[in-house]
């Protein structure tokens, strides 16, 4: 299908010369838009205005501007029914062959602070999505352009083609259209419902829309009789682990990319070096040092059998010495994760082909909402935040942490966040030592904490304990003094509390409280 005569309308003008000189080089002729038609004009191109195309200028401050039967028809009528032709004929109206706008910056004006309901109304496009889905929906006869990154491959294809663009690249487009109209009213309708009454905005929408990007199709689930994909964002969030590049390796699988996100928001909590081992979505060692490679060799010691085949993230640039040492340990990973990775480093990695190398951006961003599916609904909540300080903590016990149990201590309570409620987490020197995830029981946890640093051959004496919710009765104190701990953090809340309490001074325990409890399920 030849372009001769293309509409633009656009808000976003990045390119508009560019593309429009592209067009006119190709014999099309230029329909545009006031702000539209005057950028084009500077630029020294022959454009014609709407309101003169139909007869009646732009009016009401410009919220009536291509609403016109000669617009919408020069774009619906079907170039294959004659009777549809006939009519145009009849009304002098030509055929409008593309439609290149974008909309009203709606998400924009209302991510300000102070956006007023009333300037939010003004930012609602109303005559651009009626164009869109009106060129979109006639596809076979007209090519719709919503972004901007489309024109120099439009451009070449005309340039390939006589003028034309084919069947296939419209239909592209159109589903491309559809897609930026549903969101933009997703995006009106997710502000809106979101408001009270009084139209405070509201942290949850009582209707909310949702919108991502498939990625890629993976090649099954969590179990291979299980179809899976991987979608993304369209609002990147700065340091998430979509925005991975992947450098080398496998394609990721189901399980890959859940893990590797669980071991990347652990370790970007820590401001030192860190080191975060993750197998089944559960920490299974964690440490900070002086250095990578530091950290490495502790995280190593936790669990050195749950390291094989985990995933393993680092805070840090990755340099030779720390793939040499995994390399001494014949240690087998998944995926590997940094903000970035030596030359040394990525030579010594290139020789495991299967090892999956990603590289992301280090940036401590969280998603406005974290999502779950359970039967028939979802379930939305903000992000578990909290990273615990000194400044949260409260002494309950007779005796009051030293330093360096209240550092080991702020490491455990952050470990502790990732690891699956029940949580019990063993530290000392600032590395995990036994880590109990997911019993039913809390007591239980705390067994197989300890029990894990025994048979690491770990010694737990003077160690420091982290709970991720408060304890419902004496027995985990029980449990923890016997390995020789010395310390404990927990959220407290209990209606046990003095009884825990109690068990903290009877073994002479330091104990502080923090207040906030996490659960992770």
């Amino acid at each position: 299908m030849k372009i001769r005569q293309a509409l633009l309308s656009l808000s976003n003008k990045n390119g508009a010369v560019e593309f429009a000189r592209g067009l006119v080089a190709h014999g099309v002729e230029l329909l545009s838009t006031g702000g539209t038609a005057k950028l084009l004009r500077e630029a020294g191109l022959t454009v014609g205005e709407v309101g003169d195309y139909t007869g009646f200028p732009e009016m009401l401050d410009g919220r009536v501007k291509t609403l016109h039967p000669k617009v919408h028809a020069g774009i619906l009528a079907r170039r294959d029914l004659p009777e549809h032709m006939a009519t145009l004929a009849d009304h002098g109206i030509p055929t409008i062959d593309l439609v290149c706008v974008n909309l009203y910056p709606f998400r924009e004006t209302v991510a300000k602070a102070d956006v007023t309901l009333a300037e939010a109304i003004e930012n609602i496009d109303i005559g651009g999505p009626a164009m869109l889905r009106s060129s979109a929906k006639n596809y076979t006869g007209v090519a719709v352009v919503t972004d901007p990154a489309d024109y120099p491959a439009l451009l070449a294809e005309m340039a390939a083609q006589a003028g034309e663009l084919s069947l296939r690249t419209r239909f592209a487009l159109a589903k491309k259209a559809f897609v930026h109209t549903a969101r933009y009213d997703s995006a009106i309708a997710n502000w809106l419902s979101a408001l009270d009454e009084e139209n405070r905005p509201q942290a949850f929408p009582e209707q909310l829309q949702l919108a991502f990007d498939r990625v890629e199709a993976l090649r099954y689930g969590e179990n291979p009789h299980q179809r899976a994909a991987f979608y993304r964002d369209p609002v990147s969030t700065p340091g998430a682990i979509a925005n991975y590049r992947q450098l080398q390796g496998k394609d990721l699988s189901y399980n890959n990319i859940a893990d590797a996100d669980a071991a990347w928001e652990c370790v970007k909590t820590f401001d030192t070096p860190a080191c975060v081992i993750v197998k089944h979505a559960n920490p299974c060692g964690v440490a900070i040092a002086v250095d990578l490679l530091a950290a490495y060799e502790k995280a190593f010691q936790t669990d050195s059998t749950s390291a094989f085949g985990g995933i393993i993230a680092f805070n840090g640039t990755v340099d030779g010495d720390v793939v040499a040492a995994m390399n001494a340990r014949k240690h087998f990973v998944e995926v590997l994760l940094a903000p970035g990775f030596t030359d040394a480093a990525r030579d010594l990695l290139a020789g495991k082909q299967n090892l999956r190398v990603l590289e992301l951006p280090l940036a401590r961003v969280q998603h406005a909402f974290e999502m779950k599916r359970v039967g028939g609904g979802l379930l939305v909540q903000t992000p578990d935040s909290f990273d615990v300080q000194a400044t949260d903590l409260r002494v309950v016990s007779r005796v009051a942490p030293n330093a360096a149990q209240l550092a080991d201590l702020l490491f455990a309570y952050r470990v502790a966040k990732f690891v699956k409620s029940n949580a019990i987490v063993f530290c000392g020197g600032g590395m995990t030592l036994g880590v109990g995830a997911g019993q039913m029981s809390r007591v239980d946890s705390t067994r197989i904490a300890a029990s894990k640093a025994q048979s690491a051959g770990l010694d737990l004496a003077g160690s420091c304990v982290a709970s991720d919710a408060f304890f419902p009765f004496r027995d985990g104190l029980d449990v923890i003094a016997a390995a020789g701990a010395k310390a404990v953090i927990q959220p407290g809340g209990s209606l046990r509390d003095e009884e825990v309490i109690g068990a903290a001074d009877e073994h002479g325990l330091a104990m502080v409280f923090t207040g906030t409890r996490h659960f992770r399920h």
